[in-house]
């Protein structure tokens, strides 16, 4: 396959996936950095309600979560056609249980105590969207919802940004140092609408995660952190959400 032909295609899932959630991100944040409220006065809604009713609420969500992930099963496809051991080179199957798990929960500490005191901080100067955590109270499936949507987010961040591209940009002879940094950068774009808490945090994250699957060769720790990591913030958050509130706004 030549370079241009990896180029393109990888201009191309991009463009189908998280390279349109940076754009859409962008735009959100300059909205926010011109607005009168400034970004400390916005808030962002984590898994907010799609409709009044129940069934369509339900059917929104279930399928925007299957059509999201749908980019993520291309890559992998895009891998596997290109190698029969394609899922062995990037660590994504088989898993390893105790070895996994535990560099997983490694990860998603190493990411998200100081993540916490980062949001923390940069709400406090206003420098970061208010996020507000979605009702538990409301419909029975709300929680595994969440859960889902936790799956996917890391299915499809992880997978796309570092399984597919860290072997599409070995492909292209690029440096690990600037497969990092490109990255890094596209994930904190996609994040931007957070606020610079967000666009900083998770370019850090994206640097220590192309660290580790450097190191490791495989994705699904990374997969696992990123699970966790976002169970915590959309289940424990709302769990947590009045507890909270009563800090003074900063969360």
């Amino acid at each position: 396959m030549s370079k241009n032909f990896i180029r393109f295609e990888i201009g191309l899932v991009l463009l189908l996936s998280l390279g349109t959630s940076a754009v859409y991100s962008l735009l959100r944040f300059a909205e926010t950095l011109l607005s009168p409220m400034g970004i400390g006065g916005t808030r962002t809604d984590l898994n907010p309600s799609k409709a009044r009713a129940e069934f369509f609420d339900f059917s929104y969500q279930l399928i925007g979560i299957l059509f999201a992930v749908a980019p993520a099963i291309l890559v992998l496809y895009l891998l596997r056609r290109d190698s029969e051991k394609a899922f062995d080179e990037i660590g994504i199957w088989p898993i390893s249980r105790s070895r996994d798990l535990l560099r997983g929960l490694a990860l998603a500490a190493v990411i998200g105590i100081p993540g916490l005191a980062l949001y923390a901080s940069a709400r406090a100067l206003g420098l970061a969207a208010q996020v507000v955590p979605a009702d538990l109270s409301g419909y029975w499936w709300t929680l595994p919802m969440l859960l889902l949507s936790a799956v996917r987010a890391a299915i499809q961040e992880e997978v796309i940004m570092v399984a597919y591209l860290y072997k599409r940009f070995d492909q292209l002879g690029l440096k690990f140092v600037h497969q990092q940094l490109i990255s890094s950068t596209i994930r904190a774009l996609y994040h931007s609408y957070q606020g610079f808490a967000g666009i900083v945090g998770n370019f850090v994250m994206g640097l220590i995660f192309g660290w580790a699957y450097r190191k490791w060769g495989r994705v699904i720790p990374l997969i696992l952190a990123h699970f966790f990591l976002d169970a915590v913030s959309f289940v424990g958050y709302a769990l947590l959400a009045k507890q909270l509130a009563s800090l003074g706004g900063i969360f």
